[in-house]
């Protein structure tokens, strides 16, 4: 993205890029992730780094936290929302590594993180995403 050539990326940048991505899927991929909240924070805190295993703040771009979709359909109160935690820095660093558009990260991690909403674990995202490449 040519507005980031003199900066970084901010959070509220982050943020405007993970809606807009949102914003951009399916109608009813949108709906079925009902009242999801998006957060987008320069690490994750320490508590995730701990019961992660995190070695480091980079190890992770995003996050999952919350109620997936089945749990919040079968009918029992949940007292904590469902979140999308976005992490900048290890965003922006893989985005300098790989090359990739800005964008394009964000929301390749927007999505996978909503796939766990949707009660994929990686290893299946990660066979769609492998399929989905070999179809093009």
């Amino acid at each position: 993205m040519s507005a980031f050539r003199w900066r970084a990326p901010s959070l509220d940048d982050i943020d405007l890029l993970a809606r807009e991505a949102f914003a951009g899927l399916p109608e009813e991929f949108r709906v079925l992730t009902g009242d999801v909240v998006f957060l987008v924070q320069d690490f994750p805190d320490d508590d995730v780094m701990d019961d992660m295993e995190l070695e480091s703040p980079f190890d992770i771009l995003g996050l999952f936290q919350g109620p997936d979709l089945a749990s919040r359909e079968s009918g029992y109160h949940h007292a904590s929302p469902t979140m999308v935690f976005l992490y900048r820095r290890p965003i922006l660093d893989y985005w300098n590594e790989s090359g990739e558009a800005l964008d394009h990260v964000v929301r390749h991690v927007l999505i996978h993180e909503i796939g766990h909403h949707f009660g994929l674990s990686d290893e299946q995202m990660e066979a769609i995403e492998e399929q989905a490449e070999d179809d093009t």
